[in-house]
Order: structure tokens, then C-alpha cells, then sequence
């Protein structure tokens, strides 16, 4: 094993890592773009450098993200601080995914804004899954309140097993 010095341990590390890891300068336009972004997102880095971070972003929360990412550059910080978000991004086929993505202010050393740092992981077979299974659970409460309303006020029925019921 060779010995790496720290900045090339660093690289290694990002670009290896199979969640998506994303550099923006303040502008907003991609600088860094790691093989799990490829993955991620289905876009090559090649195609991706220096073109705007539109290109993840669904149209109808791109305000919404534009107005945070000009906050967090101006205030050197994110409001989330280590919490992570559940988003939507859209992928180079025009798939809409779920991303659960954390965020960071990188700074030099003057303490001077570089860009925005994103790290995302695909969650959209986890994410439609739990969003099934809360639709079936506001379902039920709906049944189940439809049906106490329908048994009228102030009756409770109890039904044990061998009553008809």
C-alpha cells in the first residue's frame, strides 16, 4: 500500500464514495462531481462541470432553492446545520427521484464562501414506500373515524369473537 499524503487520502475518499458528493461555487455552478453523482443523477462529470445545479433541480422548487442557496452563501452557514433533507431532484433521464441530502458552506481559509457541498443518497424506493404505507394509515384513521361517527354519540361497541359480529 502506498502512503498518500492527506489531500490525495481526501480525493480518494470522495471520489470512492458511493453517495453523491457535489461542489457549487457561489454561483451555483457545479465544480465537483463524484462517481456517486454519476450514479445518482445519470450524468457523467464530463457533461455536468460548470453548468448550473438547474440541471438536478426540478423546476417548481427551484426558486425555493435558489432564495436558500443565496442565505446560506451570504450567511456562511446552511439552516439545516447537520440535518439531513428529503428532496426531489430530477435525473439525467427526466426521472423524478428522492435524494436525502445534507449541506455545507465551505469556506477558505480567510474564511471566504468557496461554494455550496451537497452529499445525497437515492432514497426514492424508501422514501414511496413510507409515503404508501402513511396514505394506507390515513386511510384506515379515515374508516375507522367514519364508522365511530356513524355508530352514533356515545355508543361504544365492543365485539368479541363468536358474537355475530
Amino acid at each position: 500500500m502506498t502512503r498518500d499524503s492527506e489531500g490525495e487520502l481526501c480525493g480518494r475518499i470522495v471520489a470512492q464514495m458511493p453517495e453523491a458528493v457535489i461542489l457549487a461555487d457561489r454561483d451555483g455552478r457545479i465544480r465537483l462531481w463524484n462517481r456517486g453523482a454519476e450514479t445518482v443523477f445519470g450524468y457523467p462529470a464530463a457533461a455536468v462541470m460548470g453548468q448550473s445545479l438547474d440541471i438536478i433541480i426540478p423546476e417548481d422548487l427551484r426558486q425555493r432553492h435558489w432564495d436558500g442557496y443565496r442565505r446560506a452563501v451570504s450567511a456562511k452557514r446552511t439552516r439545516l446545520g447537520a440535518r439531513a433533507l428529503p428532496t426531489k431532484a430530477v435525473r439525467r433521464d427526466g426521472a423524478t427521484i428522492y435524494v436525502e441530502l445534507s449541506f455545507a458552506i465551505l469556506l477558505d481559509d480567510a474564511g471566504a464562501v468557496i461554494g455550496a457541498l451537497g452529499v445525497a443518497r437515492d432514497i426514492t424506493e424508501s422514501y414511496t414506500r413510507q409515503k404508501a404505507v402513511r396514505k394506507r394509515v390515513a386511510e384506515l384513521e379515515e374508516e375507522m373515524a367514519t364508522r365511530s361517527r356513524s355508530d352514533g354519540p356515545g355508543v361504544a361497541v365492543r365485539r368479541q369473537k363468536g358474537d355475530g359480529a
